[in-house]
């Protein structure tokens, strides 16, 4: 599973080239996966209604003056005034509607030609295009390119569906429970509960108290769902989480999405997967790299660091080669666009650099190339899994 996307979606942002360019560098990733692990990669944006976000603090305070967080474009504003900071529900509807559009866009590039694998060479960003990164994604191209030549050769038909669009899933946290029920709707076939407002949802490690509303109302729908997990999490309660979510123990059903840092990761998931195991249960294991290595640099940026995100990454792999058990996917924040908002990896990115192209309304994203080069160090991972060679 690869799960990406922006910490979260705004007014202000949306553009179809910004929906384009996240959705290509998620192309681009899968690709790299899909190719380097011979596995399927199921593709999820956080996009069409990623917008409401849960705050460390209620109240922000500037020079003094204290007022409610900023809390997401489908809540608030982001100005720093009594006004902007109030509470709107008609932004709500403003949301669902910048929603529909984004699924109409993805719609069209999911369909419409621009997935065609036979254009894999135009996904590369431009930004991308001449980093170490980039190179390595027009050398795997180019073998990708080639198989497709010897599959024509022997009578394969590659104007068929399968090579020429692709299925691409969102989903979102299920935060804001107004604005999820006013989505929810019984399907008149089989009389099952989905909240139509995404494929795929999660309930975010602030959120899923046991005896909480939100777990309460995902225990009721049918979608996909995920749940975020930190080390705060005992293998009894995490038991307890997936009976709640999945009482039924539909496989697929449920991911554990897991953010915690490389060390206490290793410390604590062993004793999770053990108890899952033990009780029979089925998750598919998720990995969040980035939410657990934020930090605030001198001069008041959020970042992340890329050598913490990717060995939290490693750390998954390790704990599972381990357990016996099956890495299955990642959850980042990413974006498209040539951000410096995290830094390190290819792009070399640095505490003081960061200002240059900070664009972000909440948290940092990896920018093209930091995603990509994740991208390869999942795939040869894969590989050393299934005996392959290195790519």
């Amino acid at each position: 599973v690869l799960m990406g996307g922006d910490c979260a979606e705004s007014f202000k942002e949306f553009h179809v080239n910004h929906v384009r360019d996240n959705f290509r560098v998620i192309m681009q990733m899968a690709l790299v996966m899909t190719f380097g692990s011979a596995m399927p990669v199921v593709k999820i944006g956080r996009m069409a209604g990623q917008f409401a976000k849960p705050r460390s603090e209620p109240n922000e305070v500037i020079d003094g003056v204290s007022l409610p967080s900023y809390r997401g474009d489908n809540v608030n504003q982001e100005e720093f005034t009594p006004e902007a900071r109030r509470n709107n529900p008609f932004l709500m509807v403003k949301a669902y509607h910048q929603s529909a559009q984004t699924l109409n866009i993805l719609r069209a590039f999911s369909t419409g030609g621009f997935a065609d694998i036979s254009r894999l060479h135009a996904w590369n960003l431009d930004f991308v295009e001449n980093t170490e990164e980039g190179s390595r994604y027009r050398r795997l191209a180019a073998k990708v390119d080639e198989s497709l030549r010897f599959m024509k050769a022997i009578g394969v038909d590659t104007s068929k569906p399968e090579f020429t669009s692709v299925d691409f899933y969102t989903a979102h946290e299920c935060l804001l429970l107004p604005y999820e029920q006013a989505l929810t709707r019984q399907d008149s076939t089989t009389g099952k509960w989905y909240d139509c407002s995404s494929h795929m949802l999660w309930v975010g490690e602030r959120t899923r108290d046991l005896d909480g509303a939100h777990l309460e109302f995902t225990r009721g729908i049918g979608n996909p769902l995920g749940v975020k997990i930190s080390d705060k999490c005992t293998p009894e309660e995490l038991i307890r989480i997936i009976e709640t979510m999945n009482p039924q123990n539909i496989p697929g059903k449920l991911s554990i999405i897991v953010r915690m840092g490389a060390e206490k990761l290793r410390k604590n998931l062993p004793g999770l997967i053990r108890a899952v195991q033990r009780e029979g249960k089925a998750v598919v294991w998720i990995s969040d790299p980035v939410h657990g290595n934020t930090r605030k640099t001198e001069n008041g940026f959020k970042t992340r660091d890329f050598d913490n995100i990717r060995s939290e990454l490693r750390a998954f792999f390790d704990v599972h080669d381990e357990m016996g058990s099956h890495p299955g996917g990642v959850h980042l924040e990413l974006t498209g666009e040539d951000v410096t908002e995290c830094t390190g990896g290819v792009s070399a990115v640095t505490d003081d650099t960061l200002r240059h192209r900070y664009n972000t309304a909440c948290d940092p994203r990896l920018n093209g190339s930091q995603a990509l080069e994740l991208a390869f160090l999942i795939a040869e991972r894969m590989r050393l899994r299934t005996g392959l060679p290195p790519l």
